[in-house]
């Protein structure tokens, strides 16, 4: 499905977690007046419903039915789940974890591609995920695959949880990135990899700012006004 027929261009930025695809993707879209998905907060809000209400993590079957179910809305920088703010809840180590996991069940995957795609609306779309231009979005104006090392995501994200005054411990967290990165690379449907067409983007020695600006200059650079 070429979603860019409809004239709507779209930005792709995939990568492992805490690459920080989500902060510049976010930005990215900020800059150029577009919509923005973080699609991998449908996998995070689907394990927060998932643990709150007793499913497995295990149940591909339950866990699809749920995904079908979510109420779910972004609005104004902020995550709701069932009329309840959940940015914080949803950005714990466990919740993490436990969407990397449930995003290898085909059932699950099939059952957020739907919704991932009606989030491309017009004037355009920066979307961060870890399969956003080699399946949601295959026909992606822009594809970009953002990566750093494991040893500076787990920084990155340590100095995150501390700012938001959650207990983190920088060794577990190193653990868990490097124990993600397999299985989410290992997974049989939409594992993380880099598309042929995809531009690669090393940010272990960029700052945000610097990764937004190369971002955006890609962008120019495929003729999109």
């Amino acid at each position: 499905m070429n979603l860019t027929l409809k004239g709507i261009p779209v930005i792709a930025i995939d990568g492992p977690s805490a690459s920080g695809k989500g902060t510049v993707a976010q930005l990215v879209a900020e800059k150029l007046g577009f919509h923005y998905l973080d699609s991998g907060a449908l996998y995070r809000l689907l394990a927060l419903a998932a643990s709150r209400r007793g499913v497995s993590f295990e149940d591909e079957e339950k866990l699809a039915r749920l995904a079908e179910g979510l109420a779910i809305r972004f609005e104004n920088g902020e995550i709701w789940m069932d009329g309840e703010r959940v940015g914080d809840a949803i950005r714990t180590e466990e919740c993490g974890n436990g969407a990397s996991m449930i995003a290898a069940y085909p059932r699950v995957r099939a059952a957020l591609l739907g919704l991932q795609r009606t989030f491309c609306k017009a004037p355009g779309l920066v979307a961060d995920g870890r399969d956003m231009g080699s399946v949601v979005f295959p026909a992606a104006t822009l594809k970009i695959f953002l990566t750093a090392s494991a040893e500076v995501r787990a920084d990155r994200r340590y100095k995150q949880l501390m700012e938001k005054g959650m207990r983190a411990n920088i060794r577990q967290i190193l653990h868990d990135i490097r124990q993600r990165d397999e299985r989410d690379s290992a997974r049989s449907v939409a594992p993380l990899q880099k598309c042929a067409d995809a531009s690669l983007l090393e940010t272990s020695a960029l700052t945000i700012a610097q990764a937004v600006d190369e971002v955006l200059a890609r962008f120019r650079q495929v003729g999109v006004q």
